[in-house]
């Protein structure tokens, strides 16, 4: 046998796997993807009369990582064949292998302890100090890149937010679009985003009154994100209420940003955003009734008058069918476990809803009052508006009288006190801000408030009837100051309004007349009023 022929049979005898890596799906798209890897390989292992036996991926994985699904699978399968003969590893590239310099010296000696060795068609990798040390420095290099690109994405990522554009994953209720003269940017994403609306609305105006209501208001809606068990997680609904970016603006604390504004559309107003977490941050309220239903709306409401706890509900088994209750169940309360029909108590309570109604006259009587305080109102606005120029310009004196203290200052506990002020100005600026570009109230505006208003106010029941737990819910929060206390032997204690009902309440002892009544229509010119004498 000639010595070529030798070295060829000797040649054919060296088995291969081919290893390839891309860290995203981006550089498949670029063509420098896993296929050009694999077919530089497998050209460099035809030149060298290497016979290939299998190929490993791995795609969308760092450089700096050593756990990969196809570096493990590679090894495994070496370990398992290295009795079968000589093994070489060839890659495209010794960046394809790692990108950090620890990652890159065990994953060579992962490779070496079954039984393999490295080749590449870009670089010879030796045993002598020379290759190892021209090895190790195109290591080096390679971490160097891998940590400069992610420094250079860092600060693409940031001076696109200090121009007002998020840039990391779209929060529920946004999603990314391509927008003319802004490229890439959160959009409302419907249904979605009306709902994270409602629901920030909602928190701040007592209608959800803990976190987890917000929770079960997601779960009822077709687009909520639910997880494995069918449920939206309590996390979800903490982390939606004290996202500024709803309210228009970005924090990210790790860059040191805090209520950059941003240039998406906001869903909430930043007043309302404050305002619940206010609420967040104050004093803790009870959660949510878990034993709330719509056969018996209203548990946990009505208390018993001998002991003033709340009341249960339940269904009692009669002869031939069920029947609905409601009791007392305190220990030591006289009237402890006896029941009192559900048609009785919400029946009086219907009652109770009709007698608070006032007339039509006395609503237009108190439609005259509000239009009143709503024109001192207007001039309260203009006076506040002034109010607020000269704090915004007292904010931005302060503000550069802090920042000039940051950068004299050597103490670090005196930075962060100077920071945390500076915080505090400017989240009051954003609020006055704010306050300042809201439309100013109208006239208009206030007719078609009084319309809705008034629709309650004057048959309140009418809502109660709908058989809408939820609205039902809000109703006792809208008409009582606090629970109402039932006798089993008489009716309803006299219950604490809240104020519009209040009101109302304290002119029914007041003679008034109408002239010319023209419908549910506002009438001011043609109202006059009369006070009893004393």
């Amino acid at each position: 046998m000639s010595m070529s022929a030798a070295s060829e049979a000797e040649a054919m005898s060296v088995h291969a796997v081919i290893y390839c890596r891309v860290s995203s799906t981006a550089q498949v798209k670029r063509g420098h993807g896993l296929d050009s890897q694999e077919t530089r390989c497998r050209d460099y292992a035809r030149m060298k009369g290497y016979q290939v036996e299998n190929v490993f991926h791995d795609e969308g994985v760092s450089g700096g990582m050593i756990d990969r699904p196809g570096m493990q699978a590679m090894l495994g399968f070496l370990d398992k064949n290295k009795a079968g003969g000589e093994f070489v590893v060839v890659i495209d590239d010794i960046s394809r292998l790692a990108r950090d310099i620890r990652a890159h010296l065990d994953l060579r000696e992962a490779i070496s302890a079954v039984g393999a060795r490295l080749e590449s068609p870009a670089i010879e990798f030796g045993e002598d100090s020379d290759s190892i040390l021209v090895e190790n420095l195109l290591a080096s290099v390679s971490q160097h890149q891998r940590q400069k690109n992610a420094e250079q994405v860092i600060n693409r990522m940031k001076a696109r937010t200090l121009n007002g554009y998020y840039v990391f994953g779209a929060p529920f209720g946004y999603r990314y679009d391509r927008v003319q003269g802004h490229g890439k940017m959160l959009v409302r994403d419907e249904p979605k985003a009306g709902a994270v609306a409602e629901a920030l609305e909602g928190f701040a105006s007592g209608r959800f009154q803990s976190p987890v209501e917000v929770k079960r208001f997601f779960e009822t809606l077709s687009c909520a994100p639910l997880d494995k068990h069918g449920e939206v997680r309590i996390q979800f609904a903490v982390e939606i209420l004290q996202r500024p970016l709803y309210a228009g603006y970005i924090s990210i604390e790790k860059w040191g940003l805090h209520l950059q504004p941003g240039k998406h559309e906001p869903l909430i107003s930043f007043k309302t955003w404050q305002k619940n977490q206010d609420r967040l941050n104050g004093k803790k309220i009870a959660p949510a009734r878990k034993d709330l239903n719509k056969d018996f709306p209203l548990r946990g409401f009505v208390t018993c008058a001998s002991c003033d706890h709340p009341m249960t509900a339940a269904w009692s088994k009669g002869r031939t069918k069920l029947h609905p209750y409601y009791f007392c169940q305190t220990k030591g309360c006289p009237d402890r476990k006896k029941s009192i029909r559900r048609d009785q108590i919400e029946g009086d309570f219907g009652a109770l809803l009709h007698d608070l109604a006032p007339s039509r006259d006395l609503l237009l009587l108190f439609f005259k009052m509000l239009r009143d305080a709503w024109e001192l109102r207007h001039k309260a606005h203009r006076l506040k508006a002034d109010g607020s120029k000269a704090e915004l310009r007292q904010i931005e004196e302060k503000t550069a009288q802090l920042m000039e203290r940051i950068l004299a200052a050597d103490s670090p506990t005196l930075i962060t006190a100077y920071e945390n002020e500076v915080k505090k100005l400017e989240a009051r600026r954003l609020s006055l801000t704010d306050n300042r570009a809201a439309k100013r109230p109208t006239f208009k505006g206030l007719d078609e408030i009084y319309r809705t208003a008034c629709g309650f106010l004057q048959n309140p029941q009418k809502l109660w009837a709908s058989g809408d737990l939820e609205w039902q819910r809000v109703l006792l929060k809208l008409v009582f100051a606090e629970p109402l206390a039932y006798c089993r032997d008489s009716d309803y204690r006299t219950p604490k309004t809240t104020l519009p009902f209040k009101v109302l309440e304290g002119f029914k002892g007041d003679k008034f007349g109408m002239v010319e009544p023209r419908g549910i229509e506002p009438l001011t010119s043609s109202l006059r009023t009369t006070r009893s004498p004393n």
